[in-house]
């Protein structure tokens, strides 16, 4: 899986991407996890937080329930994208690279330490990280090239949604409804955004249940 993740960033370098936040620890015990049409949006945070959880755990072919410890003790999901995309780019340890940007400013500071070039991680890439990119920006370009490469979406209508500042999680279940659908990204972003529909709803229309997000995407990448 992770061999069919290269970059071709020269359109992603022009997407809109959301201030970081200070880091913190993410609580990803949702006590609302099922769709409930007398309070549509209650359970939408879970929603958009576990399919972006099963997304990257079958890009990485990695345990979701590791995902989901590694974000309740601290890490961003932003430094797991680029960390194990570094891992799988480099051959590296993917846990190792996490703990060293956990001591590191910067994931400039830790691309520095082990001498990555730009023959590994590409030229834009490494462009962006010695301009002192941060980590929401390395993510999102990650996020963006993987859903382009398996071609899960189009340049035009990903472009589109980066300008309405869609955010990653958003990006992820759009796209998920949008392809099992078969409705354009932005109509399915809209009717979220816009409180005509919630993703839970959204996903219980596609015939989507929490529980087999990890197989559809499973399917999707093959």
């Amino acid at each position: 899986m992770c061999r069919l993740i290269f970059f071709s960033l020269s359109v992603l370098l022009l997407l809109p991407v959301p201030s970081p936040a200070a880091p913190t620890i993410t609580c990803h015990c949702f006590s609302d996890r099922a769709y409930d049409p007398s309070r549509p949006a209650v359970a939408d945070p879970y929603f958009l937080a576990t399919t972006q959880n099963s997304f990257f755990s079958v890009v990485f072919n990695v345990d979701k329930k590791t995902v989901v410890m590694k974000k309740q003790t601290g890490s961003s999901a932003e430094d797991l994208w680029v960390a194990y995309w570094l891992a799988a780019r480099t051959g590296q340890n993917g846990e190792a690279l996490l703990a060293e940007r956990g001591k590191k400013e910067s994931w400039k500071a830790v691309i520095a330490s082990r001498k990555l070039s730009a023959k590994i991680l590409g030229d834009r890439f490494l462009d962006e990280v010695n301009a002192g990119a941060p980590s929401s920006r390395l993510a999102q370009m990650i996020i963006d090239d993987v859903l382009l490469q398996h071609r899960l979406i189009g340049v035009q209508d990903l472009e589109i949604l980066r300008k309405e500042w869609a955010s990653n999680q958003e990006v992820i279940i759009t796209v998920l409804i949008a392809v099992k659908t078969r409705r354009a990204p932005i109509q399915v972003y809209q009717n979220a955004k816009k409180g005509s529909k919630s993703w839970g709803g959204l996903l219980t229309e596609a015939h989507i249940q929490s529980s087999g997000i990890q197989s559809e995407f499973t399917a999707l990448l093959k």
